[in-house]
């Protein structure tokens, strides 16, 4: 049987996620070898209880990590990679807004051969903010990671395991899933699906997030600010040039009128200012790669791990608070 992992990050859920995990499990324990791998974010309600329940009551199928502190959708994401041990990973909220039975769709799609495969939408059930953040992000993405102009980058989406082990080589302390996936792969399918009304609650996104998220994309997947920067010296170097080499004329030839105060200022100004942002766009560029390289902050630290299923994968990193790399199987077998 195909091994199928669900990792699903958990946030203030406790009105839905056991309901989910027991439609999951009836519609899919007996079609794939099932694992569901819960991560709670450090959520504040009583989704921790919940979660330790159905854990028990289903020991053989479920996983549950509860994190030590609320690191983020993507973080906890990252962390149910790294424990998930199926051949294939879906990637879903823990609201409903991803319908169970869309699922077995995702992994009919990559079982042709891709590497992941995005869900896309008809209609898109989020609020009016949501969704004008989510148009923006795209439109980001194109530029940025250089995004296919025609793929929408859902949360809800499936992942072989030639994917979820390069996803997991990434340790920094802030992964953007999507951007890992876009430099690591074109092998990328897409299916329409549905996407539900919340059952419960409301989204966690709010605008400091979106703009959190935002930041993250260019600042740590991307170096065009600090080279847009390095343009705009330049540009501003030939426009000191090209006024410096005004006033030198006005200064040879006598009969042109002098060059005026502002006129001689201008030129230096424009020159130096343009030299000094050029400059900084180059000792940027190698700070930046060093950034890109060398983040310390723990990218997650599982605080509990509940789980008496074998991991038949080998391959994932954790990174605790120490810095310090350790094979995340190993660990879980402390722990267990």
């Amino acid at each position: 049987m195909t091994t199928l992992s669900i990792v699903i990050p958990v946030y203030n859920a406790e009105k839905t996620i056991e309901s989910l995990c027991n439609t999951l499990i009836s519609l899919y324990l007996n079609k794939y070898d099932l694992e569901i791998v819960l991560v709670n974010d450090c959520s504040k309600d009583s989704t921790d209880l919940i979660c330790r329940r159905i854990q028990l009551q289903h020991a053989e199928t479920i996983q549950y990590l509860r994190l030590s502190r609320n690191f983020g959708e993507h973080n906890a994401v990252m962390a149910g990679l790294n424990y998930a041990s199926g051949d294939y990973c879906v990637i879903m909220d823990d609201d409903f807004q991803n319908p169970p039975e869309e699922v077995g769709r995702l992994v009919e799609e990559i079982l042709k051969g891709y590497d992941v495969v995005y869900s896309r939408y008809p209609t898109k059930n989020d609020h009016l903010f949501r969704n004008i953040g989510s148009k923006i992000n795209d439109k980001m993405a194109n530029v940025i990671l250089s995004k296919p102009a025609g793929l929408y980058l859902s949360s809800f989406k499936a992942i072989n395991r030639f994917l979820v082990n390069e996803i997991v080589k990434y340790t920094g302390p802030d992964p953007y899933i999507d951007a890992i996936i876009l430099r690591s792969t074109r092998s990328i399918g897409s299916i329409e699906v549905r996407h539900d009304l919340r059952k419960q609650g409301r989204s966690g996104y709010t605008f400091m997030k979106l703009v959190s998220l935002w930041g993250n994309m260019v600042v740590s997947y991307s170096l065009i600010p600090l080279r847009i920067l390095g343009l705009f010296g330049f540009i501003m170097t030939l426009i000191g040039i090209y006024f410096g080499a005004n006033t030198l004329i006005d200064y040879i030839f006598p009969s042109i009128d002098d060059p005026t105060e502002f006129e001689t200022l201008m030129s230096v100004t424009a020159f130096f200012r343009g030299f000094q942002l050029l400059a900084i766009s180059v000792v940027g560029e190698y700070v930046g790669r060093v950034y890109l390289s060398l983040n310390s902050d723990p990218q997650f630290i599982v605080r509990e791990k509940f789980s008496l299923r074998k991991k038949s994968h080998v391959v994932s990193i954790y990174r605790g608070a120490d810095g310090d790399a350790n094979d995340s199987s190993s660990r879980a077998a402390k722990q267990d």
